[in-house]
């Protein structure tokens, strides 16, 4: 992370009940393509390390014989617990509130560790080395993200697509042009360079998929504005006294985008990098 900023507890404060119905799903053939990556049998241990409400552990609950998340935002865990009660997992699910750098934590050794859009926030060199030693000798770490470099047009669906760039804007203006990151401010954003990072560890073999995504959805108004609201750097607590304006605002850029209130998406492809920590490697190296 840059110089000069530090995490705060802040950082996801009040973002939990949005996040399920505004963050686009992952690509629906990831649990599949993990289970036939890793030869998963509903055996092993998972640990996914910044789980927030528990989006990737519960959709791969079914593959494993314990599940533990861990997160530091008191709102995720809870919301996790919640739905893991819902999908009839609770059973074998755990959900920890703590940071990444706590870990071991005592929580023990794992079959599989998943990062699903959390690694950025952590202090990576750190928690990628400490993933290594709570691994089984064969397992895997699983960095899981959108792929960026797809065209995601709209052409042909009924509806507008979602304005981000004038949804973007509409954020400075509210919150200026520098991006909010809990208590401090991000100039440049979040770091990437995962594959050095994780290549440090010790995790030297890595299994490349794309699961493809391009699924037509349709979303609405609500939608969009849970998925404003999920995100750090326009978390609620960050407007303060101004939350009801700037929903307001919101809002009326979106009716005026779509006057029917509906917009059209296509979902993200899912990019998967799978660092096995054994000494030979289990599946070909070659893309997917």
């Amino acid at each position: 992370m840059e110089a000069g900023w530090e995490w705060d507890e802040t950082l996801f404060a009040g973002t939990a009940e949005y996040y399920r119905r505004g963050r686009l799903p992952y690509a629906p053939g990831l649990a599949d393509a993990l289970a036939e990556a890793l030869r998963l049998d509903g055996r092993g241990r998972l640990i996914d390390v910044g789980c927030g409400p528990g989006t990737v552990a519960l959709s791969l609950a079914h593959l494993f014989h314990e599940i533990v998340g861990v997160d530091p935002d008191g709102g995720m865990i809870a919301r996790a617990r919640r739905d893991a009660g819902d999908h009839g997992v609770a059973a074998k699910t755990r959900w920890v509130r703590a940071r990444a750098e706590e870990l071991p934590a005592g929580l023990g050794v794992f079959t599989v560790a998943t990062f699903a859009r959390s690694f950025h926030w952590m202090d990576r060199d750190r928690v990628a080395a400490t993933i290594r030693d709570m691994l089984t000798p064969d397992g895997a770490l699983v960095h899981i993200c959108d792929l960026k470099t797809e065209p995601r047009t709209v052409d042909g669906l009924p509806h507008p697509a979602v304005p981000y760039v004038a949804i973007g804007e509409l954020v400075e203006q509210h919150l200026g042009p520098v991006r909010r990151a809990g208590r401090g401010v991000l100039r440049h954003g979040t770091p990437g360079g995962e594959a050095e990072v994780y290549a440090r560890a010790g995790f030297a073999r890595c299994r490349r998929l794309v699961v493809p995504g391009g699924q037509a959805l349709e979303r609405t108004c609500d939608d969009v504005v849970a998925g404003v609201f999920s995100m750090s750097y326009s978390a609620p607590h960050l407007f303060g006294r101004r939350l009801g304006d700037f929903e307001a605002d919101l809002r009326r850029l979106l009716w005026q985008a779509s006057p029917s209130g509906r917009f059209s998406e296509r979902l993200p492809s899912t990019e998967v990098f799978v660092r096995w920590k054994g000494p030979a490697d289990p599946a070909p190296a070659a893309d997917e």
